[in-house]
């Protein structure tokens, strides 16, 4: 006889027979496998919840730092238009008076800057695009210039010279 077989003669005669045979005993072997099956079933429970915490914390780590993203994109547009030379050094300041404040106005916090800070911002209209450096004058108003007068000496005068002249500019030119 094999141990699991006097198990089961062992659980089966140690029952108090009842008159209501309507529950069965379960062999033992069968009782043990449903236990693992518990115990394994419990495992995978525990090891789903540790997941689940994981994630939830993984959430709202991402959705903190989504948040400061967008905090500091507003602030850099804005900063932008209100015209900061530094934008980089303007947004960490008005970073740095933010975090202590959980829902802080960023247009009060941009004028407060403005007033504290005003070594940050353009001197003239926030709205005024940057005005363009003197660069290298056109020849071509000089040069058209010079083509006019020899176009009317050559049309006045008639003259072949003069015409022809005035042909050599105008190839150079055109």
């Amino acid at each position: 006889m094999s141990p699991t077989e006097t198990q089961d003669i062992l659980s089966e005669d140690t029952t108090p027979a009842s008159d209501n045979d309507s529950t069965r005993l379960v062999p033992v072997a069968e009782s043990i496998r449903y236990r693992k099956r518990a115990q394994s079933a419990e495992k995978k429970i525990e090891s789903l919840t540790e997941q689940l915490a994981e994630a939830k914390a993984q959430t709202a780590e991402l959705s903190g730092q989504l948040s400061d993203i967008q905090t500091e994109q507003k602030l850099m547009r804005q900063l932008a238009v209100a015209g900061a030379v530094d934008l980089e050094t303007a947004v960490l300041i008005a970073k740095a008076k933010m975090q202590g404040k959980d829902d802080a106005d960023v247009t009060g916090m941009i004028e407060q800057l403005k007033k504290e800070k005003q070594y940050l911002f353009t001197a003239g209209n926030s709205g005024q695009a940057q005005t363009k450096t003197a660069g290298a004058k056109d020849r071509v108003t000089n040069s058209q210039t010079l083509l006019e007068r020899a176009a009317k000496k050559a049309a006045t005068t008639g003259n072949r010279t003069d015409l022809h002249e005035y042909l050599k500019l105008r190839r150079n030119f055109l």
